[in-house]
């Protein structure tokens, strides 16, 4: 065995942040000398104010061996198309923002082009109409794609709803079973090392140490290890995302699941909507500054569909991230690392995306600065690539209803922000830099459903034939429609895959069979829409 191999990795904390990194590693790192040692105490409970993600969890799953059905029927899993947005372009709009894509392209010339030219021409419906995942969602309807289908079901793309708690505890008995030590336990205080700062150990509240060669800060908001025991700094973008506070509140169903969750604009911020199968989540973000915490609360448990189900939960933010996540010999997941609001799924995808990026550029016991530096570096951009879509959110509208909007209509965005918008001002051109998380898709339907309109479309346009590509647009669209009619009911579909309420005593999550790994990517493989998540 190397003698600079990692031995012991200690995760601080539990969560989701927390057992995915157990889980992941149990599966990735599995190697005989590395031993995982995950610490939480049931005292200081977790944070979860939503359930929802974006497609590449499929994945992550799908590397860690889990049945999608196991999955949902033990989380109160429900399928998710993409994200409904009402009211955030002016009062009265209601727009989809689908996973997958618009269309097809024709002669390497994006969909959303043609849409532009033939919009000029005739009426047209929303471009949604022309997304597999987003005309299901508006059907209610759903189906599991697969690649070798010779129609349009094939673009069906997909991501899941569900308990972020269950969700932590169905990847605890994965990574236990796979070998992974639960300690009980508070910290108390953390050791670190004269010689180079490096955290040597943590101490417990009854005096217990437990040591380690790379420790995985998971605690939240706090971020004892990165924040407190190694003052990393925090960059706080509040000047551009101004909500700050969040109230939530489960609710009872009123009907059968949508696929797809829903983000309501209101006076001072926004509401989501997120169907499981026992019970929706509901929750309202908001600006302190614009509306006081009893107001909120108030205004979210009048607009319920269903009795509320437990009582509301207070939950306060400062969105932006960490000036390092991994310092010296700690790498922060989940809050600890940072935080943009739930708008866009995003707070379950960075913690996936650390880990994978950490077993990817997995120290030794030296750790090499490059490997630190390259890990900070690729964190960086997604957390601002991820902070400029959803600031579009809220500078794209044309609201002035409140003193809120105002302020969001008129400020000054990030440079990297403004440069964008004034490229698909011009003629709707989207580039997507380095390994940037949203795709053409995302850009599109933000932009156009907020009315963000380019003055013009590429010149590539104009060289195809005006007739054929609306003859094309409308066998797409006729397909597109066909396929959804087709397809189950999304209630329909989960009863069919035997999905039911939780057991009482859920059998073990069992490991893979098979040692061939599969690769362990950062994103998806196919370009998707974001959708609405939890920080947790």
């Amino acid at each position: 065995m190397n003698e600079h191999a990692i031995r012991d990795v200690v995760i601080v904390g539990g969560g989701t942040a927390g057992w995915m990194a157990a889980a992941a590693f149990s599966r990735f790192l599995n190697n005989g000398h590395t031993r995982i040692t995950l610490v939480e105490s049931e005292e200081i409970g977790t944070i979860g104010v939503g359930e929802a993600t974006i497609p590449p969890l499929v994945s992550f799953n799908q590397m860690l061996g889990i049945n999608e059905n196991d999955f949902l029927r033990e989380t109160a899993g429900t399928f998710k198309l993409g994200i409904e947005f009402v009211d955030w372009g002016k009062l009265g709009d209601r727009y989809f923002h689908p996973f997958g894509s618009h269309g097809h392209d024709l002669q390497g010339v994006h969909f959303h082009q043609l849409y532009l030219r033939e919009r000029q021409r005739q009426a047209l419906p929303p471009i949604a109409d022309w997304s597999m995942s987003a005309v299901a969602a508006a059907a209610g309807k759903f189906g599991r794609p697969s690649p070798e289908a010779q129609s349009p079901i094939r673009e069906l793309l997909y991501a899941f709803h569900f308990d972020a708690g269950l969700y932590a505890r169905f990847l605890r008995r994965y990574a236990e079973g796979n070998g992974v030590t639960r300690i009980e336990g508070k910290v108390q205080d953390v050791t670190l090392r004269p010689a180079d700062g490096h955290v040597a150990a943590v101490t417990l509240a009854d005096g217990r140490q437990v040591a380690g060669d790379l420790f995985i800060d998971c605690s939240g908001f706090r971020g004892l290890l990165i924040e407190e025991a190694l003052e990393t700094g925090y960059e706080p973008w509040g000047q551009w995302l101004p909500c700050d506070r969040a109230v939530a509140v489960p609710s009872a169903l009123t009907g059968e699941p949508d696929p797809f969750t829903r983000a309501t604009a209101h006076a001072a911020g926004w509401q989501w909507r997120i169907p499981l199968q026992h019970r929706m989540g509901n929750g309202l973000v908001y600006a302190s500054a614009f509306l006081d915490d009893d107001a909120a609360e108030r205004a979210l448990l009048g607009r319920l569909e269903g009795a509320a189900l437990a009582e509301p939960r207070r939950l306060s933010f400062t969105t932006g991230r960490r000036r390092e996540c991994w310092s010296r010999n700690v790498v922060a997941l989940g809050l600890s690392s940072g935080f943009i609001e739930p708008l866009e799924s995003t707070s379950i995808h960075f913690i996936q995306s650390g880990i994978a990026r950490l077993i990817a550029l997995f120290p030794d016991k030296r750790f090499n600065p490059v490997e630190r530096t390259e890990y900070n570096r690729q964190m960086r951009e997604l957390y601002e690539d991820v902070r400029d879509f959803v600031i579009l959110h809220y500078k794209a509208t044309e609201r002035s209803d409140s003193p809120f909007w105002d302020r969001c209509r008129t400020m000054a965005v990030p440079e990297s922000l403004q440069r964008k918008m004034d490229l698909f001002r011009a003629k709707g051109r989207v580039f997507r830099d380095s390994m940037e998380l949203f795709a053409t898709t995302s850009w599109v339907a933000v932009a156009f459903g907020q009315h963000l309109w380019p003055d013009s479309h590429e010149p590539a346009v104009d060289a195809l034939d005006e007739d054929r590509v609306a003859a094309a647009m409308a066998q797409m669209h006729q397909g597109y429609a066909q396929v959804a009619q087709q397809l189950p009911s999304h209630g329909a579909f989960l009863r069919q895959t035997a999905l039911s309420p939780l057991a009482a005593a859920p059998a073990p999550v069992p490991a893979p069979a098979s040692n061939e790994l599969p690769r362990f990517s950062f994103e998806s493989d196919v370009p998707f829409a974001g959708s609405m998540g939890s920080p947790v």
